[in-house]
């Protein structure tokens, strides 16, 4: 990953020089030393140029990557002290000011999406996912794969709650194995639950209309549907829960369908 940042850097400076102020040629000699401070694995004097060079150059988007990736470049994997923290914030911001600019930057988007989800930022992840799902301007593809990320969080949710083995029971009557659910001890986690596949669904749901194709998001779609069905069961709702089992098997033709297209070669 470092290494190719560094290409990246390389590259982004071999452009020719055309008509520049002296301002914007004091900033590529920074973006220069930024670059071979990189390289050195001197993160932080790296940081120092690039912000030198941006303060110069403002319009230069090569000097807002560079403070963006310099600053990432300092946050450590697992380390929860304030400072650390405090360094993964500052990147997140970097990153923000590159999607005010360019708001379709994927290096951008998922860089800051990766910082929320190692800082178990929950809430504020899904903020930052969910600006690229509405975002009219990003790719519907893209969008749509950003639903899929907020319904799988979602299914997950549902998932550990239903599926927790105090909520869960299995019975043996011949040489069958029966399922059947009951409602969790504390009554705040079946609402969760339900709170979150229902919302999962409605995301699903949006991510299929913008890609009504998606394996993925039918996959989803067909998996929280069942998890409303669980907690259908455990609320004794029966016509509720007869009705969510046949959008279930319908879900799950659409996702069998899918799933059996050919596979395209790369």
């Amino acid at each position: 990953m470092k290494l190719l940042t560094c290409l990246i850097f390389t590259i982004a400076l071999i452009a020719p020089l055309q008509a520049q102020t002296p301002e914007q040629i004091q900033a590529n000699k920074e973006l220069h030393e930024a670059s071979e401070a990189y390289r050195k694995g001197n993160f932080a004097e790296a940081q120092a140029h690039s912000e030198k060079a941006l303060e110069l150059d403002p319009e230069n988007r090569d000097a807002l990557y560079f403070v963006a990736r310099t600053i990432h470049a300092q946050y450590k994997p697992g380390d929860l002290s304030p400072e650390n923290v405090a360094k993964a914030r500052d990147a997140i911001d970097a990153y923000q000011r590159i999607l005010d600019r360019v708001p379709t930057d994927d290096e951008a988007y998922k860089a800051g999406a990766y910082l929320f989800d190692a800082l178990k930022e929950d809430q504020l992840f899904r903020e930052w996912v969910l600006q690229r799902a509405v975002n009219a301007s990003v790719a519907e593809f893209k969008r749509a794969e950003a639903y899929v990320v907020l319904a799988s969080r979602d299914w997950d949710c549902s998932f550990k709650i239903t599926e927790n083995p105090t909520n869960k029971v299995t019975t043996v009557k011949g040489n069958k194995a029966q399922v059947s659910y009951r409602m969790p001890k504390a009554r705040g986690e079946f609402e969760r639950a339900k709170e979150c596949a229902n919302r999962g669904l409605e995301l699903a749901s949006m991510s299929i209309t913008l890609t009504p194709e998606s394996e993925a998001a039918w996959s989803y779609k067909t998996n929280i549907i069942l998890e409303l069905e669980k907690l259908a069961e455990m609320s004794g709702e029966v016509e509720q829960k007869r009705e969510l089992h046949r959008q279930y098997e319908e879900a799950l033709k659409e996702t069998t369908r899918l799933s059996n297209r050919p596979k395209s070669t790369p």
